[in-house]
């Protein structure tokens, strides 16, 4: 998988996250230019999401970051009562795969790359991890949607997945000395906070202990902490039905 050139300039998906503010933040250091792009779909956590990514921008503001693009690409049509639109999100002991969310990296993915090709922007970053189990987040699916996008729009955009080998405690080590306060983990936020229930509050808080890392994080509830992940026991992508 393509690194990015810290020549050129850059284009970063970005969500409210740890893993994509950390790549983000690092990025703005080494990069002439950063564009931090977020994709809206219409799920539940994204008003907060986007709350904390604004605030997350605002600190670490420098010469090389870029404003905000904010694409609309809406999913609730799509995925209907899937959990992402219900609110009833998978508790601290789900594994991965109950958090699948059908082709999302395609929805992500189909504008920011053309946006890349149309402002001359030849490479597009995220930060998927080594645990991430799903089908469209292998470096096959990357290389060829990136060279579908290509053909499509006559000449070349990259993607690049620089922590793809990397887990969320590397990225956190790594990325200790940014204003972390201001990233967003959970998919059931309660009052503009953290709920501390949720599959992804466990594995934020987790991440955090395992790297010694100071846990800057406000929790509703301290829930997560004492659980353990499940094994996981069915791949969804491969029954569409239980998606």
């Amino acid at each position: 998988m393509q690194r990015p050139d810290p020549a050129q300039p850059l284009a970063v998906l970005v969500s409210g996250g740890v893993d994509s503010a950390v790549l983000l933040g690092l990025a703005a250091r080494l990069h002439p230019a950063v564009h931090p792009i977020y994709v809206r779909t219409g799920l539940v956590w994204e008003d907060v999401e986007r709350a904390y990514l604004d605030r997350f921008l605002a600190a670490i503001a420098g010469p090389a970051l870029r404003p905000l693009i904010v694409f609309d690409q809406p999913a609730r049509d799509l995925y209907g009562n899937h959990w992402s639109a219900t609110g009833t999100a998978p508790d601290a002991h789900a594994p991965d795969e109950d958090f699948y969310l059908p082709g999302r990296n395609v929805l992500l993915l189909a504008k920011p790359l053309i946006w890349c090709r149309m402002h001359a922007v030849p490479t597009l970053a995220l930060a998927t991890l080594a645990a991430n189990p799903f089908p469209d987040a292998t470096p096959e699916f990357f290389a060829g949607f990136a060279d579908v996008v290509s053909r499509a729009v006559g000449g070349h955009v990259a993607i690049a997945t620089p922590y793809s080998g990397l887990t969320k405690v590397d990225v956190i080590r790594s990325g200790s000395d940014l204003p972390l306060e201001h990233t967003l983990s959970c998919v059931a936020p309660r009052n503009g906070r953290h709920c501390g229930v949720c599959g992804k509050c466990a594995e934020r808080g987790r991440a955090f202990l395992a790297a010694g890392v100071s846990d800057p994080t406000e929790y509703l509830s301290r829930a997560w902490e004492g659980t353990t992940q499940r094994t996981a026991d069915h791949r969804p992508w491969e029954n569409p039905c239980s998606a």
